[in-house]
């Protein structure tokens, strides 16, 4: 190198040349390969102009200048061509771009290169200049928002019984709106929000517990009680306005690490009325004239009085039922009660979760009605049996891996009807030895006779599903009012981000959903569905996702974002799994999960809170170290990583689609909460909602738009609330437009459904927070309350 008297730039001139060339190699060298795999061509032109840029430095050249701001101009043209005014969008696209050129322009540097420097430094730094202006303007717009407001009318507040001042199911009711008509707190008053009471469970992961122990917990509310359950399946009833614990009850319910799940999302409840009998005729028991009602991670269902937390004795043995019995496999945790059952005036209608990706021979998905004062079993819905009727026996089991209904049931005791959303048979990821019979109701939403469990009708949202792409949530019945007068209808939200409308009476779509053409191309042995419903309302993402789409917290991980994207099958909504590797978006997780949406149907809107991370599923074909039997094996214990998928020709490997870096591949946002005017079925505003403040290596706080778990809780007073975000708030919302009214810091993750009850005349929400394991939240014990400052001011 020529000789300098000045050491301190010549130092920073090494220092600066050791990062071009790292950079330049590393961009040119990955994209070039990108180039291979089918990628952008831009990588590599940006490693060899900055090598190009070094060259120039080395020999001291006024050129390195020039180089450098053609560079930066093309970044800038490129990044806007691929993405337009995004912000999240463009920072990793200009990034590294950016601070090298700021380190270039420095007077350290400028000062000891050689030819005419004046006009090369004007034209970085006005370059520089435009990026910082263009990268502000994309601060002042969000392309991903979507304004609008729905019109309410303040009057039908009134409209209401707000005589109901309870939350008596885990969906409010058993509609499964999520809607609480009382309407104190309002857009006005509700920043008044201030924290009532709060009660820690005590109930903390063990070391004996499943990988994923979540707080899931909706609780119920009646009379001056409210009830809640932890991981642990422990009931807990407190006083509703004080949060006293009145009693608990532990069911000592068996926890073991090979578990899939340990959560409980709630319990059910049911009061004897006068002149009550049996499902055979016989006067019901005296006992327990109130009773919770719940299941347990080890397969039993217990109901236990509700004054008093003492076992309901009539009810099977000592106030406990086995739903294991008639199964096919009993192993423990393979069969488990996540989710609290429907309990009518005379029934409990039970699905449950099975484990995922195993093997072809496990737990039956049958759904199961108990009468709700003995515990007999009274009908079975067996999806995988030829007759779903047939009533199980010592010498007939139920049919191994019939698709299950692991989340809640939805009843309209009126029609008489119990909606149940299935699941797919078991394993999710290949399906070449699913029979006919098994294939009828995979993934689909059944609706069954509520005295015999009979058929009324059926919609299937995913043909031979082998994407795990199920109705994961509660499906809410709404009365909606037409041209045509008012029509029972029924929302079903899919993993797909489709929801799907139709008249719950018949089956019968009132929102169209055609079948439309999806890739083909199966794994080895096993078979696909040409086509599949798309419903007109839907939050499904784009329908197909490029290269440009990628992300990474800079430039380096989003060029290894592309790579892998490019080196993937992709070829839009249901690509099959293949052995190479297949990108699937929406991912497991889905779009929609088990917190459903929030109806208020009032005024005829709904709020959803749609969010969508990419998965990657990788086909393991067998061999050594995969073998086709389970031997002495035992479960993973999670739903992601290798699952076995026994009796098949391949295992699968799952996993959320990021960087090495550990960022998402894809471009944020990743979650919105968006409202919906029923009457139209359209999206009127969606906005994006979640910070990355508790999911950050950095203490920043920045408004992405996160994955969620957990849905809304709507009220009659125009306000919806969501505490289901990955990072720890509760928030509320103006339902007319999205605005967000006043937040709340929670001390756990808040991965739950909010409620709204009334005692004394004042309103409070109250929301569970204890976190979500495998989701990454902050762990805890919390039920917290909050109502207004200054007591029964309205």
């Amino acid at each position: 190198m020529p000789y300098s008297s000045n050491a301190y730039s010549q130092l920073w001139l090494r220092l600066l040349l050791s990062v071009y060339i790292f950079c330049g190699a590393y961009f040119l060298i990955g994209g070039t390969w990108l180039i291979v795999v089918g990628g952008s061509w831009f990588y590599a032109l940006m490693g060899a102009m900055l090598i190009g840029t070094a060259y120039l430095l080395y020999n001291r050249k006024a050129a390195a200048l020039t180089l450098y701001t053609a560079l930066l101009l093309l970044t800038l043209v490129w990044a806007l061509w691929e993405c337009g005014l995004d912000f999240w969008a463009l920072a990793p696209r200009v990034d590294v771009v950016g601070v090298l050129g700021l380190l270039l322009i420095l007077p350290a540097i400028t000062r000891i290169l050689t030819g005419n420097l004046r006009t090369p430094r004007i034209a970085l730094g006005g370059t520089l200049a435009l990026g910082a202006l263009v990268f502000l303007s994309s601060t002042m717009t969000d392309p991903h928002d979507t304004k609008g407001s729905m019109a309410l009318d303040n009057d039908n507040r009134h409209a209401v019984d707000t005589a109901n001042k309870d939350w008596k199911a885990w969906g409010g009711t058993g509609a499964g709106d999520h809607f609480s008509g009382l309407n104190e707190i309002t857009p006005d008053n509700v920043h008044r929000l201030k924290l009532a009471w709060q009660f820690q469970t005590g109930d903390l992961r063990r070391p004996t517990d499943s990988s994923e122990t979540t707080y899931e917990s909706t609780p119920l509310k009646i009379d001056d009680t409210l009830y809640t359950c932890s991981p642990h399946q422990i009931v807990y009833a407190l006083d509703a306005a004080t949060g006293t614990l009145k009693w608990k009850f532990d069911p000592k319910s068996l926890s073991l690490p090979q578990f899939q799940h340990l959560t409980c999302r709630g319990v059910s409840y049911h009061e004897t009325k006068a002149d009550a009998v049996t499902t055979d005729g016989s006067p019901a028991p005296t006992d327990c004239a109130k009773r919770i009602i719940f299941p347990t991670a080890d397969a039993r269902m217990l109901a236990i009085d509700a004054i008093t937390g003492e076992r309901c004795k009539s009810f099977g043995e000592n106030g406990e039922i086995s739903l294991k019995q008639f199964q096919p496999v009993t192993t423990p945790g393979f069969s488990e009660g996540t989710s609290p059952p429907v309990v009518t005036d005379k029934l409990i209608v039970m699905g449950g979760s099975v484990i995922d990706n195993w093997s072809t021979h496990s737990p039956s998905g049958a759904i199961q009605a108990f009468d709700v004062y003995t515990g007999k079993l009274v009908w079975v819905f067996d999806a995988g049996n030829h007759d779903p009727n047939e009533m199980p026996s010592e010498t007939h089991k139920l049919t191994p891996a019939s698709p299950n209904a692991w989340t809640i049931l939805s009843v309209d005791e009126k029609l008489g009807m119990v909606y149940v959303p299935l699941g797919t048979q078991d394993p999710d990821i290949w399906g070449g030895n699913r029979t006919p019979d098994m294939e009828r109701y995979d993934s689909a939403i059944v609706a069954l006779d509520l005295n015999t469990g009979k058929l009324q009708w059926s919609f299937q949202n995913v043909h031979h599903d082998l994407w795990d792409m199920d109705f994961p949530s509660q499906a809410s019945l709404v009365d909606v009012t037409t041209a045509e007068g008012v029509v029972p209808t029924i929302y079903v939200p899919a993993k797909t981000g489709n929801i799907f409308v139709l008249d719950r009476r018949t089956g019968k779509l009132i929102v169209p959903a055609p079948e439309t053409k999806v890739p083909s191309g199966p794994a080895p042995g096993d078979r696909l569905s040409p086509t599949q419903p798309f419903s007109a309302l839907s939050f499904r993402p784009k329908e197909k996702l490029t290269g440009a789409d990628m992300w990474g917290a800079t430039a380096f991980d989003q060029l290894l974002c592309r790579i892998k994207f490019h080196s993937l099958r992709y070829e839009g909504p249901f690509t099959p799994p293949t052995v190479k590797g297949t990108l699937v978006y929406p991912g497991d997780f889905g779009m929609f999960e088990w917190g459903g949406i929030g109806v208020d149907p009032i005024h005829q809107i709904a709020i959803a809170n749609p969010s969508s991370i990419p998965f990657v599923q990788h086909l393991i074909p067998r061999g050594p170290k995969n073998p086709s039997e389970p031997g002495a094996n035992l479960p993973a214990g999670n739903e992601s990583g290798v699952q076995p998928m026994f009796g098949t020709p391949f295992g699968v490997n799952l996993d959320i689609f990021l960087s090495p870096f550990g960022m998402p591949c894809m471009a944020p946002p990743w979650g919105y909460i968006a409202g919906i005017d029923l009457k139209t079925n359209k999206v009127v505003w969606q906005h994006r909602v979640g910070t990355t403040r508790d999911s950050s290596p950095f203490p920043i706080t920045l408004k992405v738009g996160t994955p969620m778990l957990g849905g809304p809780l709507v009220t009659n007073g125009g306000v919806a609330f969501l505490t289901s975000t990955l990072d720890q708030y509760i928030r509320a919302f103006d339902v007319k437009t999205g605005k967000m009214l006043w937040q709340d810091r929670l001390l756990a993750g808040g991965q739950s459904n909010p409620m709204s009850y009334e005692v004394n005349g004042e309103q409070y929400i109250v929301t569970v927070d204890g976190g979500h394991q495998s989701f990454g939240t902050k762990m805890g014990d919390y039920i917290r309350a909050y109502k207004l400052e200054g007591s029964k001011n309205r």
